[in-house]
């Protein structure tokens, strides 16, 4: 072109042959890229026009010096701009840090690293370290680091301080002391959270010293037994990754479990799905499709569960034979790649039990982002966009044509204005989004949450969109607003913001699920064991340095740099971390298979890696397989697989299946329904038994009056009357005196109907009652009014009885329980009080007599038309209670 022309006629004069660093970038671009040409040897005829070619020749000498020239530069540029680029991220960790540190210092918060580190430098401070070892070694007698292989350098730092008093001779206690490590090199695999195996080898050989210092012995035990894994499981391993970088020499184990029959299932590797068919434009680009490996994979790993399960496959255990069920099952995969998603999502789809994702960022799910938009919504209306997003979503199921013919004409309308204008048009969405927003100011998050899922169908709307995978999400989010209402005034603005900015992830603990599949990675999976292990992800993970912070040195820290723009101390750093990175992927390998007990099925999809080349571990498991049978450490079989051949590594037989189970209508689409239905599928539920009532005392049977009573009152007006009579007796005593009759005029005035003259008779029973001296001790203060009180009673066959005492007069040995009556006519002795009086007291007697064991229990009733007071027989309330109503 012109501008390379001119480019090259310029670098021909004398004077521009001396360009400074920051050109050299651009230089590098110009020759280099343009010319197609490696330093030292340009190609003239890559170039269009002859003329270019003309000029390039004429200039070719000076061209190849400056080529050379560049090329002796290059590592000094990138060098340079590496270090610009470190001196700005330290500059600003100078300015961040602080700020950070003292955060988190003004809230009290400690990290793990702080503690750690702040351990650390109280043990090495030398204004204090001395005084804090003396009186620490006053109270250690014994340390233990258990997991020592991931163990950091920091933490072994606080080991060596607190052990060296071990080896100083005499220390504040005269008594020996020891230092017990336990770790398995071949299982360090957390290297992201420090361990360091150099640390590991490091503190090996400086405890042998400081042991061998005092004339003792630092002494190196190996245990070579397993006591999970069946002998065909350990074979494999020992087949696959012996001698491989990382696990050291050599790996060998020994099987306490000799009689445990095991099998490893390999099946055939699904390469990578061919490219999909044409979309319609308007379809996601990153649209997933069954016909991906990943999705096939899944859906043939729950199939084959789902059969099993059905077939009643039974499985050797450490315990015994068991009859397979999903608790048995864990499905580990490197990543929470897509296949991760899909293993829970085909699972669930077989109508198997499924512990979920082990760690769930809540932003990423769907159900999750539709519920937060529409409590947005509902906490700010004029907040157009989440209102749109809940009108889309499957909680109000609008189309996208539906949403545009409200949204477009409404101008500068708020939506919701908009929405509530044509109220008429959309009458159901309008109605929820009006009750939401009514209820907003008086339900927490989780009863907002609740009502949406459950009163408007949220939770089945959504699952039927969006799968039953999306259960896990609204679960969680549930949970999540329970907790923030633990520890926060529960207001739906403080929820969203609590939510925070959608990094929320949720770690979760499915290792303790019962009888429930198992999906989690390798790391989440240390510590853990199964009896069926299945490994889907084993194609190829190249190694690459994933932090963007590289170590040079202890105290040295790096900001990494694109490939093309690294220098080789980057490089060289990048090369290092790429290569123990490996090494630990082998490790990984050997912590996933050593998982499995006694049955463990291989697969995968995607990229295996060359062919013996050893990239990926499906490669590694597919050669340890050949090794382990070609040795007879295990018989080779084929098997036929959800995809294809595959092959069976065995040892010792395998117990029989139990009696198949009856298949799970729609969990697998080649399974058809049953032709004739269950019974209970069918057959009309049946009728809930109700709880029986319990009874009033005052509703057992009897008569309430005595028999030809010419006073008498309609039974209508007897029980009001009996109702005002106790409302006064109940808050008069409470009052000066001069105060009842406005009192009783407004307690009165909540009756139905109650006239002037009416109201002063009652009046005047009542404070008949409440004058008399012989009855004050009733309305005392230490006197309980209106007690409620339930309870069986054997007396009735053990039926209920709930009621309301008037009076209750509680002593150290008696219960004295009185009831008013309002009856015209008062019977002379308690031996002619009407029967259905005398079953309510003895009601009141037999539940008193429950409740306050050891006590005399006593019972009367106050007639209030001439407030007498007459105590009752307890045998005479007894016998009435007991006996037949006539």
């Amino acid at each position: 072109s012109a501008n390379d022309l001119k480019a090259a006629e310029a670098l021909a004069e004398p004077g521009l042959l001396q360009p400074d660093i920051g050109t050299m970038a651009l230089l590098e671009g110009v020759v280099l890229n343009k010319s197609g040409a490696h330093p030292g040897k340009a190609k003239i005829g890559t170039f269009p026009t002859k003329a270019t070619q003309q000029v390039l020749a004429a200039l070719m000498p000076a061209l190849n010096d400056l080529m050379a020239r560049i090329e002796v530069a290059r590592p000094k540029r990138l060098a340079l701009l590496a270090a610009e680029r470190n001196a700005t991220l330290h500059a600003f960790a100078a300015a961040f840090l602080p700020r950070y540190e003292a955060s988190k210092a003004a809230r009290g918060w400690l990290d793990f690293d702080d503690l750690i580190l702040k351990a650390r430098r109280l043990l090495t401070d030398s204004r204090v370290a001395q005084w804090v070892l003396f009186r620490l070694d006053g109270g250690i007698d014994h340390i233990l680091v258990d997991e020592a292989q991931d163990t950091g350098p920091d933490q072994w730092q606080v080991i060596k301080r607190l052990a060296d008093e071990f080896h100083a001779g005499r220390g504040a206690r005269d008594t020996a002391r020891t230092i017990f490590v336990v770790g398995d090199k071949k299982q360090s695999i957390y290297s992201f959270q420090g361990a360091d195996l150099a640390a590991f080898d490091r503190m090996r050989g400086h405890f042998a010293r400081k042991t061998a210092g005092v004339g003792q012995d630092l002494v190196e035990l190996s245990l070579d037994y397993s006591f999970r894994s069946s002998p065909a499981i350990l074979a494999l391993v020992d087949a696959t990754l012996d001698r491989a970088e990382g696990l050291g020499n050599s790996v060998h184990h020994l099987a306490f479990n000799q009689a445990l029959p095991g099998r490893v299932d390999l099946w055939p590797f699904l390469p990578k799905s061919a490219a999909p068919p044409e979309k319609e434009w308007f379809d996601p680009v990153d649209l997933p499709t069954d016909r991906q490996a990943p999705a096939v994979l899944a859906a043939a790993i729950a199939r084959t569960i789902r059969d099993m399960i059905d077939a009643g496959t039974m499985i050797a255990t450490r315990a015994g034979v068991e009859q397979l069920h999903e608790g048995h099952i864990l499905i580990l995969v490197q990543s929470r790649s897509p296949l991760f998603t899909e293993l829970i999502r085909s699972c669930k789809a077989a109508n198997l039990a499924i512990a979920g994702a082990d760690r769930l960022k809540l932003a990423a799910e769907l159900a999750v982002r539709d519920l937060i938009a529409l409590l947005a919504f509902v906490d700010t209306p004029e907040d157009d966009l989440s209102l749109a997003a809940a009108l889309r979503s499957p909680l109000l199921g609008w189309s996208e044509d539906r949403l545009y013919r409200l949204a477009q004409p409404r101008g500068l309308t708020f939506l919701w204005q908009a929405l509530r204008t044509q109220a008429a048009d959309h009458p159901e969405t309008h109605a929820m989004l009006t009750d939401l927003r009514d209820r907003a100011d008086f339900l927490r998050p989780y009863e907002l949450l609740e009502r949406i899922l459950t009163r408007h169908r949220g939770r089945q709307a959504l699952l039927a969109r969006l799968g039953p995978e999306a259960e896990d999400g609204i679960d969680e989010v549930l949970s999540q607003a329970i907790r923030y209402e633990q520890t926060a005034v529960p207001s739906l603005t403080g929820f969203l913001s609590w939510l925070g900015d959608g990094t929320l992830e949720v770690k979760r603990q499915p290792g303790t699920a019962a009888r429930a599949i198992r999906v989690m990675t390798v790391h989440g999976a240390k510590g853990l064991e199964s009896p069926l292990v299945i490994l889907p992800d084993t194609g190829t993970r190249p190694a690459q340095a994933k932090d963007q912070l590289l170590r040079l040195g202890p105290d040295c820290v790096l900001w990494k740099s694109p490939s093309a723009d690294s220098p080789p101390l980057l490089e060289a750093i990048k090369a290092t971390e790429k290569a123990a990175q490996a090494e630990e992927n082998m490790r990984l390998l050997y912590v996933a298979m050593t998982r499995a007990e006694s049955w463990l099925i291989v697969a995968g999809a995607g990229d295996a890696g060359e062919e013996g080349a050893g990239k990926g571990w499906y490669d590694l498991v597919a050669q340890g397989v050949a090794a382990a049978a070609a040795a007879g450490m295990a018989s080779l079989e084929p098997l036929l697989t959800a995809l294809g051949p595959g092959q069976r590594l065995s040892c010792l037989p395998w117990p029989d299946a139990a009696p198949a189970r009856p298949a799970v209508a729609g969990a697998s689409e080649s399974r058809s329904a049953p032709s004739v239905l269950p019974h209970w599928t069918v057959a009309q539920a049946p009728s809930p038994k109700s709880a029986p009532r319990a009874l009033a005392p005052s509703g057992l049977g009897g008569a309430k009056i005595l028999a030809g009573d010419p006073g008498a009152l309609p039974e209508a007006e007897a029980l009001r009357r009996g109702r005002q009579v106790h409302l006064l007796l109940e808050h008069l005593p409470l009052w000066p005196e001069a105060d009842w009759p406005a009192l009783a005029s407004a307690l009165l005035a909540t009756e139905e109907a109650t006239l002037a003259a009416e109201a002063e008779a009652v009046l005047h029973d009542a404070a008949a009652v409440l004058r008399a001296p012989h009855l004050a001790h009733l309305f005392a203060p230490t006197a309980l009014a209106e007690v409620g009180i339930a309870a069986p009673l054997p007396e009735l066959a053990g039926q209920s009885v709930l009621g309301s005492i008037d009076r209750l007069l509680l002593t150290p040995t008696t219960v004295l329980a009185i009831d008013f009556k309002s009856n015209a006519a008062i019977p002379p002795d308690p031996a002619s009080v009407p029967l259905g009086l005398l079953r309510q007291m003895g009601a009141y007697a037999a539940a008193l007599a429950q409740i306050y064991p050891g006590r005399r229990i006593e019972t009367a009733i106050l007639w209030t038309r001439t407030a007498a007071l007459m105590p009752l027989p307890t045998d005479l309330v007894m016998a009435a209670l007991r006996s037949a109503i006539p």
